[in-house]
Order: structure tokens, then sequence, then C-alpha cells
């Protein structure tokens, strides 16, 4: 059995890793936004406008994600007895929205340049802009793709399909401004319109993800089937049944109901029920993992809720 790689970091390697990767993220989504407000005062392009647009929201974004993520990482408390990890989730949810809208935004603003096309001005300074940008953005991808190795956080992958996106257009930008000076400028506004509608596909994604983990999804179907290896390892496991399972922010949650011989006494259940969690909690750390001892005999007699 080989769970996943980010179920072996702890919970403070988590929340380190968190926090530097929303930093990082904010640091690079301003100094983005600085160059590319100054190329697009000197070009004029609405595909520019439209990756600066889209910067200024992935700063936004990353706003909310530093907030969030803060928040999520709060211990539980006594209002909130399974944590905050669900803030990541809203953070998402909220991202989704400033998308949306700002791709409706760059929809008005080339289906305008279309019907009365403007001339780009000063196309080498934009290119050179969008590499940079590229460039910055590859590295903060670099970085994110190792949190969320680590983490599996909602958040982070959601500030990452910014950013992956952004690579796209960033690489559309150029060829937009490239166009540009061969001739017709009418490329430039049809440019900005396909990256309208990549960032309308990539709001969905990050919808989709949200919903998920609001809605209490289970756990992929691999990584069920990883818990119910680990049970069944253990010598004195007689077969399992209820298995339930979710995510929330950085915390992962596993009920299960293990059965166990009929003869065995209370000492010796809650032995090998503490030996089940320990195994299980070696594959995934922080976890909360709740354990219900049956005896085998009686398990045919219970109702189960098993959807597997």
């Amino acid at each position: 059995m080989t769970a996943s790689s980010y179920l072996s970091t702890s919970p403070q390697e988590t929340a380190r890793l968190l926090r530097l990767a929303t930093y990082a993220s904010t640091s690079v989504a301003l100094v983005l936004i600085v160059a590319k407000l100054v190329a697009w005062g000197l070009s004029d392009s609405v595909s520019l406008l439209a990756t600066l647009i889209d910067s200024v929201l992935d700063a936004l974004a990353s706003v909310i994600n530093l907030v969030a993520v803060r928040h999520a990482l709060t211990p539980a408390d006594k209002e909130h007895r399974f944590g905050h990890g669900k803030a990541e989730a809203l953070a998402g949810l909220s991202q989704s929205m400033f998308i949306a809208g700002s791709a409706g935004f760059l929809l008005l603003e080339a289906g305008r340049r279309i019907i009365s096309p403007i001339e780009v001005e000063a196309p080498g300074i934009g290119i050179l802009v969008m590499v940079f940008s590229i460039v910055a953005t590859l590295i903060l991808l670099g970085f994110q793709r190792h949190v969320i190795r680590k983490t599996n956080s909602t958040a982070i992958k959601a500030d990452a399909l910014h950013y992956r996106t952004d690579i796209l257009v960033n690489g559309s930008v150029i060829l937009a401004l490239w166009l540009s000076t061969k001739g017709w400028a009418g490329f430039d506004a049809l440019f900005a319109c396909g990256i309208a509608i990549f960032i309308l596909y990539s709001a969905w994604e990050i919808i989709t993800v949200s919903y998920d983990h609001l809605m209490d999804r289970e756990l992929p179907d691999e990584q069920r089937e990883d818990i119910k290896e680990l049970v069944l390892q253990h010598s004195s496991a007689r077969g399992l049944h209820d298995l339930r399972s979710r995510h929330s922010g950085t915390m992962t949650f596993i009920q299960l109901h293990l059965e166990l011989d009929d003869n065995l006494s209370l000492l010796e259940a809650h032995k090998i029920s503490d030996e089940v969690e320990m195994s299980l909690l070696e594959a995934f750390p922080g976890s909360e993992i709740i354990i219900h001892i049956d005896p085998q005999s009686v398990v045919g007699h219970e109702p189960m809720a098993d959807f597997s």
C-alpha cells in the first residue's frame, strides 16, 4: 500500500508550508500587478489589460487565501469542535466569484475592441513583461506544487489553478502582441476573449472543488481502499464496515466500525483498536480517527451505511 506523499507531513510542517505559500503567492501577485500596470499604460493593449485584471484578482484571492488559511489553522474550540478547515473551501468560492466577475468584464471590453480596434503601442515592452511574468509564475507554481503534495490544501490548490491559467494567459498575450505588430490590432481583442472564456472555466473548477469540501465529499476511492487495507492488515481484524471519511482544510476525518472476535475482553479489543488507529495515523498524520468496535457475530444484524 502506497499512501499519497502529502500524508507524511506533520501538522506543524503543514501549517508552516501553508503560511509560506500564501505569503509567496501574495508577493508574486503584487510584483506582477506593478509590472503589468506599467506595460498596459505604455501599450494600451486590451489583452495586457486582461492579464493585469487577472493579476489584481490573483492578489485579492491570495489575500483571501492568507486570511482563510490562518483561520483554517486555528485549533478547534468550544464553538467549532471539528476545527475551522472549511474556511479554505469558503475562500475558494470567494475566489471563483472574483474570477467570474473579471471574465465578464473582459468579454465586454474585448467585444468593444473587436468592433473598434485600437492599434497596440510599444508591444515590445508588453512582451518583455509577459516573459518576466511567466518566469515568476513558474517559480511560484513549483513551490505551490510542493506545498500541495505535502498538505493537499484546497485553498492552495485553488490559488495554484489561478497561476497555471496565468501561464497560458501570458503566453497568449505574447502571441497577441506579436500578431498585432503584423498588421491587425484585432488579434489583441480576440485573444482577450479567449482568455476570458478560459478564466470562466477555471472559476468552475474552483467552485467544484470547494463545493465537494463544503458538502463533506468522501476521500478518493484510492485512499479509502488504502484505509481498508491498513485496517485489515492487523492480525486480529475480522473486517470493517461503515467507513466514512471527509477532508476539511488540512484535516482528514476517518470513522469506521472494526469487527473483532466475540470472545475478546474489553481491554484486548481496546488495545487492538488503538493499534489500528496508530497504523492509520502513520499514513494520515494529524487526522481525527474514530473507531467503533463490533463483535463479529452481530455485524450481520446491524444497520449499515457503507456506500463503498
